[in-house]
């Protein structure tokens, strides 16, 4: 019997910018290994229209993306998480709920591209993002992160978080 996707929650404090580019991104490059998704303390409530059209220079579909609380992975009825990455200092220092399972937890802070002014910037801002978080997405997935000790993972994790680009 084949084991379940690694599931990574990737949070923000708005999910609409960075968190959102971090769950296409890993469900992009590893369907069926990982299955990711996307959360913030104080979502927006859309995503970022420069996250959107990025996404669809990728071509990648746009209409399951949302901006949701991380409290949707908190609760009974919660997917499991095995890996809660932060990719912004915020939500890094903010209390998370308690996710069932005990997920592991990284930091891979990165520049909000939503701080970009104008459309060209922005697209800009948002294409260095996708870039840094694909390098870590890639990093993570050439582990044999499913038959790693937690502790080796751990280190892993931070090491990937300390690459170039951090914020």
């Amino acid at each position: 019997m084949a084991s379940a996707p690694f599931s990574i929650l990737v949070l923000c404090t708005g999910n609409s910018a960075r968190s959102i580019l971090g769950e296409a991104i890993f469900n992009h490059l590893a369907p069926g290994r990982v299955l990711a998704h996307s959360a913030g303390s104080r979502p927006k409530g859309v995503p970022h229209p420069g996250a959107l059209r990025l996404l669809e220079r990728r071509g990648i579909q746009t209409g399951s993306f949302r901006s949701k609380s991380w409290l949707e992975f908190s609760g009974p009825d919660a997917p499991p998480i095995d890996l809660a990455v932060t990719v912004c200092g915020n939500a890094a220092g903010e209390a998370c709920p308690v996710f069932p399972g005990a997920p592991l937890r990284a930091h891979w802070g990165l520049t909000d591209p939503a701080d970009a002014v104008g459309e060209a910037a922005e697209d800009a801002a948002f294409e260095d993002t996708w870039r840094w978080l694909t390098i870590r997405a890639q990093a993570l997935l050439a582990l044999p992160f499913e038959t790693m000790e937690r502790e080796d993972l751990t280190a892993a994790l931070a090491e990937i978080g300390r690459m170039e680009g951090a914020a």
